[in-house]
């Protein structure tokens, strides 16, 4: 009886996190998104300040495969420690209405920035470098984008593949992830 107990106990603790509260936008609302005014020039700038990477996060109401991140990858412990420490995150609603200015100055609603940028997916993750020009839109700065979602193992990668700068090296980051999941 105890052994079935802490087995049950053990089985619980594997599991992730709750996922986060969901918001009046239909929008997932974990604790590390940043409430910014959407002027991707200042929350670059801020992040860089802070020692983070900045990190777009496109999703949309609805979104199942945004439901699945926010339920089963990003609390991941291992997972929501780099998002916490390493990243600065903005959340960008597909078809939202607020406005956002975009590297280059240019002011469009969140539906017009996500339309420019030629993300088609939800959720979109856009990693953006330290320093940008001030000529670039987000997507033409960005250093890698990833449209969909993916498990646990590919995410927590792709983390970490951006924040060694594995985007300026040889190694693709299909090389990096199966190096990783070799274990070398």
């Amino acid at each position: 009886m105890i052994r079935a107990a802490f087995f049950a106990l053990a089985a619980l603790l594997a599991l992730p996190a709750a996922a986060s509260p969901v918001g009046d936008d239909g929008l997932h609302k974990p604790d590390w998104l940043r409430e910014t005014f959407k002027d991707l020039r200042e929350d670059l700038a801020e992040a860089t300040a802070e020692g983070r990477r900045l990190l777009i996060l496109v999703e949309q109401r609805g979104c199942i495969y945004c439901a699945k991140m926010h339920e089963e990858v990003y609390p991941r412990p291992e997972i929501d420690a780099l998002i916490r420490e390493k990243f600065f995150v903005v959340q960008i609603n597909m078809f939202g209405a607020s406005e956002v200015t975009d590297l280059d100055g240019e002011v469009l609603t969140e539906k017009q920035a996500v339309r420019r940028w030629g993300v088609v997916f939800t959720p979109t993750l856009i990693f953006l470098p330290e320093e940008a020009g001030e000529d670039v839109t987000a997507a033409q700065a960005a250093v890698v984008s990833m449209p969909g979602a993916f498990g646990p193992a590919t995410t927590e990668a792709l983390l970490n593949w951006v924040l060694e700068h594995g985007y300026e090296g040889d190694e693709l980051f299909q090389e990096y992830l199966a190096r990783r999941l070799a274990g070398n």
